[in-house]
């Protein structure tokens, strides 16, 4: 496994050991210790799973303390476009983002602590997205950003996404009193 570091402390990319032989492939997408070896100590909690359309946009997301997440995200069919926004006021980052392409051939996973708006992109049909979340979900504690806030500056692939009712109605960055 070989981990690498992002343009923003925190945010790590994952890229498993791969075994392919002919009936398939297998790696590993969670070991304890070599992830806690790596500096990623989260006990997590939660997995979820999403199947998404192409065109789907879900985000930017996050959960104020004491019930911040910090997750752990991959594709298991399809790809994304996937984003984590730096939320920590205190960081030199504050305000930036990492977008990153996750896919079912590349099996890169992206881990976002918490402090971090996180979103996606389907980038096909059949999209299948998975993350192990460090913190159970918590409805009140939620927090959405728009998604296209020109003060983000993240270049999505798309302007007209399909989006939830929750996510046409995020506030800006500008409005933003980040809990972090």
């Amino acid at each position: 496994m070989q981990i690498e570091k992002t343009s923003i402390e925190g945010l790590l990319i994952i890229h498993p050991k791969i075994f392919n032989d002919g009936r398939g492939y297998f790696y590993e997408s969670w070991n304890k210790k070599l992830f806690e070896e790596a500096g990623i100590p989260n006990e997590f909690v939660q997995d979820n799973q999403s199947l998404s359309q192409k065109g789907v946009l879900r985000g930017l997301h996050f959960q104020c303390p004491p019930h911040e997440q910090s997750k752990l995200v991959r594709v298991i069919a399809g790809a994304v476009l996937d984003i984590a926004v730096d939320v920590r006021k205190n960081s030199p980052t504050y305000g930036k983002h990492v977008a990153i392409e996750l896919n079912s051939e590349n099996k890169i996973m992206f881990f976002i602590p918490a402090g971090f708006a996180h979103g996606f992109l389907t980038l096909k049909d059949e999209t299948i997205f998975a993350y192990k979340c460090a913190g159970y979900y918590n409805k009140s504690s939620e927090e959405t950003l728009l998604w296209n806030d020109t003060d983000l500056g993240i270049d999505w692939p798309t302007s007209t996404p399909l989006l939830s009712p929750k996510d046409l109605e995020g506030k800006t960055f500008k409005n933003l009193v980040s809990p972090f």
